[in-house]
């Protein structure tokens, strides 16, 4: 296990009872407009895959 400790660092690292902080920032705001334009599908074999919503055919009933 020193391998671990080598390539990973020592355990003890910040806080582990503080809450998690998000930014907020640009980038994330970036990231979830554009995750935002997909939508997820299954096929037959249950293998999961993303689709632009842009992509979809326009689905009337």
């Amino acid at each position: 296990m020193w391998w671990a400790y080598v390539l990973l660092g020592p355990a003890s690292r910040g806080d582990y009872f503080a809450p998690i902080v998000h930014s907020h920032d640009d980038f994330e705001q970036a990231s979830e407009t554009d995750l935002a334009g997909f939508e997820v599908e299954t096929d037959a074999r249950a293998y999961r895959y993303a689709v632009r919503r842009d992509d979809l055919p326009n689905e009337h009933f």
